[in-house]
Formats: structure tokens, sequence, C-alpha cells
């Protein structure tokens, strides 16, 4: 149920889970629109509508659905909040990531980014790495970090999925993702199915939807020990963070890293690069790689379930990545903006 508070426009292109958790943390305070846009095409007159009625246009991502709502805010004064950080931020040419390789794209992005009235990202590193690929200076990005919901309360968890954990009293290292053919590399799921090869006492299983022929490229490499789960529900996915001992996450960048987080609030223990902001998420509670081969992967996993560090990752996450953190930080910056606007 909306607030009966100032109306807010929310624009947003993905139903991501930690989007869909900052709409409802605005809902409870404010008359919360949705202008959910999930490709490059719009309709000019309903953004037009929408952006007149709100008080306050929040908008997720520099891209091309933000575009149109947040010019016309520029143009007509509206107070805005942009959350940035990820693809629209990066400059990743080694494996084509990152819309600040150059290109429209680049150009788009940093033209909404100079028109947001606040710009607010999701990390420390995030907001270096606009200054340094986007030439915003850091003094106007904001950072707050994402909200963790903790599903993994004292007093256990349901049971895995069925045929998916590997064999019952074995380690299980897990990593969770989308599997594409971007991902492989990007995520570093190939050199994770890789690793298992050279832990053969270990499962690895990694959980997410399958896309293309990711998968098969995937399972034709793989080891005995390997299991890839596809897309799961919700409980399912909880239930397979609390089964696991070790969780890997070998990214070659990641602008926060909320299944880390996930993984670390379920008593993992995080085994990840040194890829942007995966250290600030991980602090001292997990093992650090030097690099993503599979070699080192596998020795961090093996250094990893000699660690007594699961009940520091959740403190850590409770401590610095609370919902409860991400709801009043939203709201005070909605008050800054409000409050300037006059409204």
């Amino acid at each position: 149920m909306s607030a009966s508070g100032p109306r807010l426009l929310f624009v947003k292109s993905r139903r991501a889970s930690f989007i869909e958790l900052d709409q409802r943390l605005l809902a409870e305070r404010f008359e919360l629109h949705e202008l959910y846009q999930p490709g490059r095409v719009s309709d000019p007159r309903r953004v037009l509508r929408e952006v007149l009625a709100a008080d306050v246009i929040v908008g997720w991502w520099a891209s091309w659905h933000t575009f149109l709502p947040f010019t016309l805010a520029w143009l007509l004064r509206k107070p805005t909040l942009l959350i940035v950080g990820g693809f629209d931020t990066a400059a990743e040419p080694d494996f084509g990531y990152g819309y600040q390789i150059g290109g429209a794209r680049a150009a788009l992005s940093r033209f909404i980014m100079r028109r947001a009235r606040i710009l607010m990202t999701n990390s420390e590193y995030s907001r270096q790495e606009i200054w340094r690929n986007a030439g915003i200076a850091p003094e106007r990005v904001r950072v707050l970090y994402h909200g963790i919901e903790d599903r993994h309360p004292a007093g256990g968890a349901a049971a895995p999925p069925a045929d998916q954990t590997g064999a019952a009293g074995r380690p299980l290292a897990l990593s969770v993702g989308v599997v594409d053919s971007a991902n492989l590399e990007r995520k570093g799921l190939r050199a994770f199915v890789a690793a298992a090869a050279y832990v053969p006492e270990v499962d690895f299983v990694l959980a997410g939807k399958i896309v293309g022929d990711a998968g098969s490229e995937l399972r034709r490499g793989a080891s005995a020990n390997v299991r890839l789960t596809g897309w799961l529900e919700q409980d399912e996915l909880d239930a397979l963070f609390a089964r696991a001992d070790v969780y890997v996450q070998a990214s070659r960048h990641e602008g926060f890293g909320v299944a880390v987080a996930e993984a670390m609030l379920a008593r993992c223990v995080p085994v990840t690069t040194r890829a942007g902001a995966l250290p600030e998420v991980v602090g001292e509670t997990g093992v650090l790689l030097e690099d993503g081969d599979p070699r080192t992967i596998a020795l961090g996993v093996r250094e990893a379930l000699h660690l007594d560090t699961e009940g520091a990752a959740r403190e850590r996450v409770l401590e610095h990545f609370s919902v409860a953190q991400r709801r009043h930080g939203l709201s005070a910056l909605l008050d800054e903006l409000l409050a300037a606007s006059g409204r």
C-alpha cells in the first residue's frame, strides 16, 4: 500500500530484487507511481504525464529508460535522485563491459548523470569509478550501501533443492548469477566451474537462470562435482545459501556484490576477487583472491573451509548493509531534495 505523502515517480528497467526493495521502502512514505521501461522505446506522452504529476523522480541507472524522464524533470526543475553503479559507470574493454567504454551509450549516461539533482551510488568504489570514467567529481556523488534482507535468522533453514546440492555431508561451494555468455567472463562463472576440478572433495553449485548456450558450454567442460541448478524460486535459493559452506564470486567487475552479502548473511565464508567493491563488502571476513584463475579459486575455497569467520561475515552485513540503513539513507536524501525545492 502506498503512503499518502508527496507523489514519487520511480523509474526502472528491471525487476531486480535490490530495485524492488528500494521501491518498497520508498512506498512506505510516498505516493509511489512506477514507470517501468524495459526497452529503449518509451511512450513520450505517458512519460510527460508522469513527470508533470510527480513531486520528485527517482531512477535506477543512467540509461535509455531514464533519459526522457530525467531530461524532462531537468527542464521542468523537478527534483531528481538517480542511482547509478554497474554497467552505466563501468569501462572494462578487456571483456566488453560498461557504457563508459565510449560511443553513444557513454554520452547518453553522462548526460543523464549530470542532470540529476542528486547522484547516488552503492559503494565507494563506484564513486571513484564515476570520477575516473565519467568525470563527475566524487563530492557530487553520495554513497549509500545496499540493504540486504535477512532471510536467515537463527534456527535453521528449509531443505535445499533436491538433487542440486551434491552429496550429503560433503562441503559445498556456491556461486549465483545469470548464466549467459557475458557472465562467463564478467562474473567469473567459467573460472568457478573450472576450479572444481582442482577441489574434487568439494561440490560446486552454480545457481541462476541459464540463457542461450552458456549452460551447455559450462557443462561440457565441467568435472563430476559441478551442478548447474538453473533458475530457482527465492525460497529454494535461500535454502541453498543456508546449505553452502563457501560462497565464491570470481567477478572481474562488481559495483557492490549483492549475492555475496546475501551469502554472508546465511553464514557462508566469502571467497572473492579484489574486483570493484568486493573488498568493501567482504572486509576481513573471507578470502580475497589475487586473481581469478581457476587454481587460485580452488586454493581460496580450501582456505575458506578452514576459516571460522561465518559469524563475523553475518555480523558485518547486519552492521553495514542493513535494510534499516538503506531506508534511513533514502529517506534523508528525499527529504533534502524536497526541502531544497520547497515542496
